[in-house]
């Protein structure tokens, strides 16, 4: 697995908007922010455009992440959101560059399509908060102090409390995964995760239930799921249910659907659509202890 070089001060970030548009309130502050506290910060020419949902259409917004991929001067890239649109852009892209000149790339939700491409180039990614959430009430936030320590130092601990759905136990092995739907939407493609061994990370936003039952039993039925080294349960959002209840929560949906299975399972943790999204270094090891208190740590060699 290959790690980018951590950050110091005045060096270059680029921030992209490779899926749904952007809100200029929503994200300056946070990229104002990061040149506040010394970072030349590079924005793409189209990421304030808009072409219905998209920020500018599937040419322009490739073009801004090529152009930030290509730039051996840039350390990181910041995706200004999620959304919807990352998908539709991969083929557009040539992530080679990143091999020879690595960086970070930042972001969750509809940027796990980025990850998980790049988790098959064997580049490490970090899953963690983007510009609208590192400013809250004028405040910084714990998710910009997180996203801060990792791309200056890799240094990422997570210390959480029990849920009582877990697992408990330990293990350690590869972090990989991200937004669940998009995950699931990678199955069968070349992008699909390897889960073998590795810890699975998962979260998702406004989901039917039903649907993230579907998505859980796809997994379970591929045998992804029987091969983890454990799981990690992040926010579960804003959920949707039928007129006709589901009849269970989210949570209970995941753990039933890993009931048998032999590894450790955390929920509640940290990261995802919430206020407190922690970041994390895909493709990194770590180990995760479960039990009365819960610990997820990067292992740096």
């Amino acid at each position: 697995m290959i790690f980018p070089e951590y950050l110091q001060k005045c060096d270059r970030i680029r921030i992209v908007a490779p899926a749904g548009k952007v809100s200029k309130e929503k994200v300056l502050p946070g990229i104002e922010l990061l040149q506040d506290v010394g970072y030349e910060v590079i924005l793409g020419k189209h990421v304030f455009d808009r072409h219905f949902q998209y920020a500018g259409n599937d040419q322009q917004r490739a073009a801004d992440f090529q152009e930030a991929i290509n730039d051996p001067q840039t350390k990181a890239i910041i995706c200004a959101r999620g959304g919807y649109g990352s998908v539709r852009i991969i083929e557009k892209l040539d992530f080679s560059p990143l091999l020879k000149s690595p960086k970070w790339l930042v972001g969750f939700s509809d940027i796990t399509v980025f990850h998980s491409v790049l988790n098959k180039l064997e580049l490490a990614s970090i899953h963690g908060a983007m510009p609208a959430f590192f400013l809250e009430n004028k405040k910084i936030t714990k998710s910009f102090h997180s996203l801060m320590e990792v791309l200056t130092s890799g240094n990422s601990e997570v210390k959480f409390e029990s849920h009582a759905l877990n697992f408990k136990g330990s293990c350690s092995g590869e972090l990989v995964g991200g937004n669940l739907s998009l995950l699931y939407s990678l199955q069968g493609t070349p992008w699909q995760l390897d889960t073998k061994g590795k810890i699975l990370l998962i979260e998702d936003l406004s989901e039917y239930l039903y649907h993230l039952d579907r998505m859980m039993q796809n997994f379970r039925l591929s045998g992804q799921m029987n091969e983890l080294a454990g799981l990690v349960v992040g926010g579960f959002t804003e959920m949707q249910d039928n007129e006709s209840p589901y009849g269970k929560s989210a949570y209970e949906i995941i753990r039933e659907a890993v009931d048998g299975c032999h590894f450790p399972v955390c929920f509640d943790f940290p990261s995802g659509h919430i206020p407190k999204n922690l970041s994390l270094v895909l493709g990194a090891n770590y180990k995760m202890e479960v039990g009365e208190t819960c610990t997820l740590k990067r292992i740096q060699l």
